[in-house]
């Protein structure tokens, strides 16, 4: 069998860097053709050592120039996001893995797949604002995109050998995030520190900030509905603390199909990696003894609006969730950056959401225009903004 050649659009976050462990265990399918990073050149470094790319991305030049100082010539270094969309175009990639973070994502997918590369797709934001987009072109180009997110994991490995006629509903699971059973009246007072401690997943700083407010689920709900064609009144969230069931499908003769596995984004890699194949892996398995019990129960829409928020937006379609996730992605920032309270974030996405007129979405100049103009009424409305 052949190796498939990969690259790996974030290879220093946190899917990147649980993408090459999975690719160390299943080195005999796959080599590492390309690694992007934005600015870790010290892991990169670490990186290059270890797999050997045939080349190199770093998003600032002069990191690129420092990476050269430190490596040499022996592995090609490109850099900026024209250097990314170089790569992915490449002869020499067969599966391009798109972890980047946030709207960066979208462009950088959408040149991979005209050029005919199979996608893992980590980037949720790439299908939230491009999904008509997305996949027309997959269709058209005739490439397979397969979901990383545990979520849409779960729900493709429980549609395995169903016909889509007998789905009566997807439910998507959420931990619920450090703030659960927080009080909303403490909401302006969450820190920093505090956002950023999930007590299940570890990942990036942004998608745990989304995790905290629910968002992650909301994009998560818009992502279920581009990659399996349900409507949104057929797509629901349930909290699930545990984190032990991923996903489940409900069929229209009341039977349900859950997808359970133990809170390691590793597995939904590799399945994603080597679908429709399933070989073994050596990662840790559940343990129903120790687990005693699993819980679920509604969401409560009024202390995490950003979940309502989100359905909002996927049900007014065209542009509408374009500037959800511009808007999300511009509060989050300015959280991180302790400019703004977490009690502010779905209030400026609200008052983005309100002032904008959805238009249909033709070109990706239109999810642009629109990712640009809600990043800029953030900016603009952050300090005056009211919060719970």
């Amino acid at each position: 069998m052949r190796k498939k050649n990969i690259a790996i659009l974030g290879s220093t976050g946190s899917i990147g860097c649980s993408t090459l462990e999975v690719i160390r265990h299943l080195a005999d399918r796959f080599h590492v053709s390309y690694l992007t990073a934005h600015r870790n050149i010290d892991l990169l470094t670490e990186q290059i050592a270890r797999f050997k790319p045939h080349g190199v991305v770093v998003l600032e030049e002069r990191n690129a120039a420092a990476l050269r100082e430190r490596i040499g010539t022996a592995t090609e270094i490109l850099s900026g996001v024209d250097g990314i969309l170089e790569i992915v175009t490449r002869a020499d990639v067969d599966l391009v893995l798109s972890s980047l973070v946030g709207f960066a994502g979208l462009a950088p997918t959408l040149a991979a797949i005209r050029a005919g590369k199979d996608i893992a797709l980590a980037n949720k934001e790439t299908l939230v604002v491009g999904g008509e987009i997305i996949m027309k072109t997959v269709q058209e180009s005739g490439v397979r995109l397969t979901p990383v997110d545990s979520e849409h994991s779960a729900i493709l490995q429980c549609l395995q050998g169903e016909d889509p006629k007998s789905i009566g509903r997807l439910i998507l699971t959420a931990s619920g995030g450090p703030f659960l059973h927080l009080d909303r009246k403490h909401f302006g007072t969450i820190t920093r520190a505090q956002a950023l401690n999930h007590p299940t997943w570890r990942m990036g700083n942004k998608i745990t900030i989304d995790s905290a407010t629910l968002m992650n689920k909301g994009l998560e709900v818009i992502e279920a509905f581009w990659l399996f064609g349900i409507p949104h009144e057929q797509i629901e969230v349930v909290i699930h603390p545990q984190s032990i069931i991923h996903s489940m499908v409900e069929f229209v003769d009341g039977s349900i199909k859950a997808q359970l596995g133990v809170p390691d984004m590793k597995i939904p890699i590799q399945y994603a990696l080597t679908y429709p194949d399933r070989p073994a892996a050596p990662y840790r398995r559940v343990d129903f003894g120790a687990l005693r019990e699993m819980t679920f129960f509604p969401p409560d829409l009024e202390k995490f609006r950003c979940l309502a928020l989100a359905y909002r937006a996927l049900k007014r379609g065209g542009t509408a969730p374009a500037v959800l996730n511009a808007a999300n992605e511009r509060a989050v920032e300015l959280f991180l950056d302790e400019r703004i309270p977490f009690s502010t974030i779905p209030s400026l996405i609200q008052e983005a959401l309100e002032a904008h007129t959805p238009a249909p979405v033709v070109t990706m100049d239109d999810l642009v225009r629109a990712d640009r103009e809600a990043r800029d009424f953030i900016t603009r409305h952050a300090s005056a903004a009211v919060s719970y």
